[in-house]
């Protein structure tokens, strides 16, 4: 996955559940990280949501969780947009741990007005930057619980 600097983070004591890994929950709290970089980067950073009161919002994420994570261990994820439109981004973000992917996400996240309360489209010059970052989704993508 292409297109973003890599998001690091180091597994914390507290982010390790009852079976000695992981807990669920913090893959998907790293994951909103890497939202929160992905934002900064294409224009929808703090300045931005504060002069605007508008912001992104996930509406649906699709998590696949493929190896167990350990404690200590440093995460690396990618990010990449596989899709945008004009109120809206798709993501997916792909973590792993020494090379090895232990989890993706995908998500949709909408462009919203938080003070109307709706969506609303994107500025003209960021949905033309999030444009030209749309690559091709990895083969993940789009698939169904089954």
């Amino acid at each position: 996955m292409t297109g973003f600097e890599p998001l690091r983070r180091r597994v914390r004591p507290e982010w390790i559940d009852y079976n000695g890994h992981l807990s669920e929950a913090y893959y998907v709290l790293v994951f909103g990280f890497a939202t929160d970089a992905v934002m900064d980067r294409i224009g929808l950073d703090h300045e931005y949501r504060s002069r605007t009161g508008c912001s992104l919002y996930t509406v649906e994420a699709h998590v696949r969780y493929l190896h167990e994570v350990g404690p200590d261990a440093e995460l690396v994820v990618t990010s990449a947009v596989i899709g945008s439109g004009p109120k809206k981004l798709r993501l997916c973000h792909e973590m792993s741990v020494d090379g090895t992917p232990v989890a993706t996400e995908e998500l949709m996240a909408l462009h919203v007005d938080g003070e109307r309360g709706g969506t609303t489209p994107l500025p003209a010059a960021i949905a033309e930057r999030v444009a030209g970052l749309v690559t091709t989704p990895p083969d993940y993508a789009g698939r169904s619980i089954g």
